[in-house]
């Protein structure tokens, strides 16, 4: 007997009905318009214990090739009478699963309008991961070379698309701020763009927020500035290094190769507190004495749960920030692992024999 979905939903089922997955746990399953389940590699089965104890029948998902779900009874009952006197009807309790929702960008760049706007709180968020630590865990700190590191992570091959930081204190390891903006190329056709911003940001939709947030590289780093200088890390009036802090990146590529790119595309030259950084991966290797190829290794490695989406560059900065924090309530001392010549920028020395 096969019922459609449709068909499915004008069906009335009967009170104190449960649903549960094919491994009998009991993990309540709400169920949606349209009536669908969560996707798994085995078709999950569906019980709906009756009030009158008998034995319940079996809803199979089946799903082909983007069509929609077919149900499959299979009757538990001794008659087919049985069978066609069930009335059902779904426990009122069984609530839909709390929607996911995602984190607003717009805000994240201090450009929210809708703060107070009950419909956009009810699809986004203004509260970001959860990076706190305990203080049981700062029993182990080790005094560290910087007050802050400055967690960077690029989003961008061709030019930078997205500039994130996330500033983490290292004495309490509690986030002190952060600064978030897309940056739009300057080289590219506007039609290179669009098909560049779908390709990479359209499949999670931020595409929409990317194309009304984005402003040129050399406007993003005017901003930053002045956010670094707000939080006393960085003179203007003396164009130095940072001070108290330093930059730590997934990787070389982030500060090595893609800022002096993108400073030459923009035809302004490399500040000069970018001259020296820590590669995370460098830090884990000798810290932890295995080697991590990337951010979602370390991860791994550390038993920590990614948040986020990956690739999405804000994202990517606090993931690479819980890592971060995690070498440090473990014992480890974050070092600079590269730092450039000041007669000639290009060249880089690097600071580990151990590197990824």
């Amino acid at each position: 007997m096969l019922i459609r979905p449709r068909a499915l939903l004008r069906t009335r089922l009967m009170s104190n009905c449960m649903v549960i997955r094919n491994d009998s746990s009991p993990r309540p399953l709400a169920l949606a318009r349209p009536f669908t389940f969560h996707k798994s590699k085995r078709a999950p089965f569906v019980h709906f214990v009756l009030s009158n104890g008998a034995y319940p029948p079996v809803l199979k998902a089946r799903q082909k090739q983007k069509q929609s779900c077919v149900y499959m009874v299979q009757e538990r009952f001794s008659s087919a009478s049985a069978m066609s006197n069930l009335d059902y009807q779904l426990e009122e309790n069984l609530s839909r699963p709390p929607r996911k929702r995602h984190l607003c960008y717009y805000y994240s760049q201090g450009l929210c309008t809708l703060e107070n706007d009950p419909n956009h709180l009810e699809k986004f968020t203004h509260d970001y991961p959860d990076l706190s630590v305990g203080s049981l865990e700062l029993k182990k700190l080790q005094p560290q070379p910087f007050q802050y590191y400055l967690v960077l992570d690029l989003e961008g091959m061709v030019e930078i698309l997205e500039f994130p930081v996330v500033m983490i204190d290292t004495t309490t390891l509690k986030v002190v701020d952060r600064f978030h903006r897309f940056v739009r190329p300057i080289k590219m056709s506007e039609a290179r763009i669009d098909e560049y911003i779908e390709g990479k940001y359209g499949r999670w939709g931020l595409d929409r927020v990317w194309h009304d947030t984005a402003i040129p590289f050399t406007k993003v780093l005017k901003q930053f500035e002045h956010w670094m200088a707000k939080h006393g890390i960085w003179d203007a009036r003396q164009d130095c290094k940072l001070k108290h802090a330093a930059f730590v990146t997934c990787g070389n590529w982030d500060v090595k190769t893609k800022i002096p790119q993108q400073c030459a595309t923009s035809s302004i030259s490399l500040p000069t507190y970018f001259f020296e950084w820590v590669n995370l991966k460098d830090i884990y290797l000798n810290f932890y004495q295995r080697r991590a190829g990337g951010m979602l290794a370390m991860l791994r490695g550390l038993q920590i749960p990614m948040a986020g989406t990956h690739h999405v560059g804000l994202d990517d900065a606090h993931n690479i920030a819980r890592v971060l924090q995690r070498i440090i309530i473990d014992g480890g001392v974050v070092k600079i692992t590269a730092k450039r010549s000041v007669k000639n920028p290009s060249e880089v020395k690097f600071r580990f024999k151990n590197r990824v």
